[in-house]
């Protein structure tokens, strides 16, 4: 008697079996990647509401972070700088400038200027700015390289995976004071050696298992 089926169907369940290895491997991966703030987050670049260049200030001129950013060192949160900040410089630098009308128009009306934030953490995270820097973990470590940006970009992911990679190996962030701000800084060959010591002498122990560090 003939048969009804090929003879490759007789594998078919080894083909299926197979297949739904490769789809459920496709899936997770598609979703690791496509779902991660690696993909979702990293890359924005929202257009705010002055065309300020960190390039220009940072990089060209040289400023400091904290002359704009000057609580970071004693507050849990980073500020963004009031626009008596820009006009320090501003009354006397291109006081004109059309560019400057929107910093101009909020020193009339004595309302700040409408940033939108690009490093934020989730409202359930606690994060303080105040305690990273005294730690000597330095603003590149999270912003990357502002210097060399136009227009702020989003870096690092700022997600708990990757702050915990820094939590269980914070060796190569942890900066000398004098470097907190430095954007051209790279660990010495003597960086682990370094870095151990800041951490004896600081008693240095960042929350990796205990949850209540991040989420009070």
């Amino acid at each position: 008697m003939a048969q009804i089926f090929p003879k490759w169907t007789n594998n078919i369940q080894t083909y299926l079996a197979v297949l739904s290895v490769f789809l459920a491997v496709a899936a997770v991966a598609f979703i690791w990647y496509y779902f991660s703030p690696w993909y979702t987050d990293v890359g924005y670049q929202p257009l705010q509401p002055v065309a300020y260049s960190h390039r220009l200030h940072a990089g060209d001129l040289g400023i400091d972070c904290r002359y704009c950013h000057n609580f970071v060192e004693y507050s849990p949160h980073a500020n963004i700088p009031a626009t008596q900040t820009c006009m320090n410089c501003h009354n006397l630098i291109l006081p004109e400038s059309e560019k400057l009308l929107p910093v101009r128009e909020s020193r009339s009306v004595n309302f700040p200027l409408q940033w939108i934030r690009v490093h934020k953490i989730p409202d359930y995270a606690y994060f303080n700015h105040s305690l990273h820097l005294k730690a000597g973990v330095g603003c590149a470590s999270c912003h990357d390289d502002v210097s060399r940006m136009d227009i702020v970009i989003l870096k690092m992911p700022l997600s708990m995976s990757w702050c915990l990679d820094c939590h269980r190996h914070p060796d190569n962030h942890l900066r000398p004071p004098q470097e907190l701000t430095s954007m051209d800084w790279q660990p010495s060959a003597e960086q682990a050696a370094n870095a151990e010591k800041v951490i004896q002498e600081m008693n240095i122990n960042p929350p990796v298992t205990d949850c209540s560090g991040c989420h009070r």
